[in-house]
């Protein structure tokens, strides 16, 4: 199946990403990948080519750098192709005990999570309004809902996602085009290990895979949902954020992340 539209999605060469990159390709729709490592880039964009008979084409840069949301727009201005899916799913954690984090790595990270995904968006919705229709998927994260000790930076770039991506949509209503927020809990993927969150219960018990996280975020998108909350069991933990005392959910969280003094 083929619609002849365009997804641009970011951090794109494993888990959710890789599996967004999949179901798009399914979808029909061509692609723009976007991400650092070049070499993966270029196997999965043949990949997917390959494999669904779509067009595929790649854009290899660090996104966590100042400039990189203004990269990525010009290469895409010089490919002239137009944007119907913005998907900003690039993203990593530095997890930890706040005193002991690395501020290098956290601003990173904050600019990463918060400075590229807002530039993207403000370079490219302005070609999505001409055209009257577009659709934007930005992650954010079940804790962009709670409080998350050993993890209070990354949880807050999320919270920051989820509210802007909350307020810009509802600018917008009425113009054809919609910004979906799709919060993840534990998944399979290689960015426990990285983040060195492996061992923790978090992402030993009630883990999704990627392929299923990334069918809900499509159909939440295509739905075009302000936001969707990942599985049963995430959405009990948001839910439960609300009712119960704070220092109850700080002390379930800090069971889940395990003690990082």
């Amino acid at each position: 199946m083929k619609n002849n539209k365009t997804a641009l999605i970011t951090g794109c060469t494993s888990g959710i990403g890789k599996a967004l990159s999949v179901k798009f390709a399914q979808e029909g729709y061509n692609l723009i990948l976007v991400a650092r490592n070049e070499d993966k880039l270029k196997e999965l964009s043949n990949h997917l080519s390959q494999a669904f008979h779509i067009k595929s084409v790649f854009i290899a840069y660090a996104l966590e750098k100042p400039e990189a949301a203004e990269y990525v727009f010009r290469r895409v201005q010089e490919l002239d192709l137009k944007i119907a899916v913005l998907v900003n799913n690039a993203g990593f954690n530095e997890f930890g005990s706040f005193i002991k984090t690395s501020r290098e790595k956290e601003h990173d990270m904050m600019h990463l999570h918060m400075f590229f995904v807002t530039d993207m968006m403000k370079l490219f919705l302005p070609s999505m309004l001409d055209n009257k229709q577009g659709k934007i998927l930005n992650i954010g994260s079940t804790g962009s809902y709670i409080s998350c000790p050993y993890d209070a930076v990354y949880a807050a770039t999320k919270s920051y996602i989820l509210s802007v991506s909350k307020g810009i949509n509802a600018e917008l209503k009425g113009t054809g085009v919609t910004i979906t927020t799709l919060c993840p809990g534990s998944t399979k993927t290689e960015f426990a290990a990285k983040a060195g969150m492996e061992d923790t219960l978090l992402f030993k018990l009630f883990v999704m895979s990627p392929e299923r996280v990334a069918d809900i975020a499509y159909k939440a998108l295509m739905k075009r949902k302000t936001a969707v909350v990942a599985g049963i069991y995430n959405k009990i933990l948001v839910m439960s954020s609300y009712i119960l005392p704070n220092r109850f959910v700080d002390y379930i969280s800090k069971v889940m992340l395990g003690n990082q003094r």
